[in-house]
Parts: C-alpha cells; structure tokens; sequence
C-alpha cells in the first residue's frame, strides 16, 4: 500500500466527520489505525490540523445580527487593535487587509442594540482613525471549509 496523498485524504475524511474514530477512519482509507494514528499526530504537530471543535449555528443560539467592521488603524498600532479585536469574545474573525481598511472584523450579536453597544466600546481607541460597519441582511455561506485536492 502506497501512501501517497494519505494526509489529504484523512484531512478530507475529517473534514467530512470530524469525530469519526481512528478505526473508521482506517477503514475508510484502507490502512492500519496506527498508519491513522500516526499521520493525524504528524498532522497536529505540523500544525495543519489545530484543533477538532463543534460547529456552532449561533442563529440557533440567539446570536442572529452579524456586522462586519472595516478599521482603519494607526499603522504602529496595527497589532494591537487587531489583538483587542481577536480577544473580544464576539469577534469571529479578525484579519489584517490591504485595501482602504487596515483590518476587517466580523462579530455576532443578539441584537442591534447589543452590536451597537459592543462597537461603541471598541471604537473608544484612539488609535482607530476610521470605522465603517455594515450589517449582514442574509448569510449565503458562512464558516465552510473545502477539500483538498488529491492527485490521482
């Protein structure tokens, strides 16, 4: 048995059950549960694989209002801005941009009042020069992941 494109192929395994066992994943790959063992252990070590966690419909949990916050920052407090941002707890992603904006943040609340109570908070940093948040009216894809291409 080869083992070329194991890795992708477990990775899309994974990706299609997340908490499928060592043994069915070996079953469903044609190798021994310790070929599995040991390529997710090289997997996590490299850091391709971070983590196994729920996915979370947060609609379903009330948090129903997203807003997306385009930031231009004070260049020097770049990191810092977007470390605040990454540590507020409602901030689903934060990244760092080109374009007009230094930094575009998405956030989801429970209601407007609420996502705007939250904004204020942030906005009081001083070294936030412009802000501009829109609201999401209809989420068409959110939070999907894609498989990897595997060659034959």
């Amino acid at each position: 048995m080869t083992y070329e494109n194991l890795d992708r192929k477990l990775v899309n395994a994974l990706l299609d059950d997340g908490r499928a066992s060592l043994r069915s994943l070996g079953e469903d790959l044609d190798v021994s549960v310790t070929t599995v063992s040991n390529h997710l252990s090289d997997l996590e070590e490299e850091g391709i694989i971070e983590g196994y966690t729920p996915r979370v419909n947060y609609d379903k949990l009330g948090y129903d209002v997203t807003a997306v916050l385009q930031l231009k920052v004070e260049g020097s407090a770049l990191p810092e801005v977007t470390e605040t941002l990454r540590e507020h707890e409602q901030m689903v992603s934060v990244y760092e941009v080109t374009g007009d904006y230094d930094i575009i943040a998405i956030g989801k609340f429970t209601d407007t009042d609420g996502m705007n109570r939250h904004i204020k908070e942030l906005l009081v940093d001083p070294e936030i020069k412009e802000s501009n948040t829109s609201v999401v009216l209809n989420a068409a894809s959110e939070h999907e992941q894609f498989e990897l291409d595997i060659e034959e």
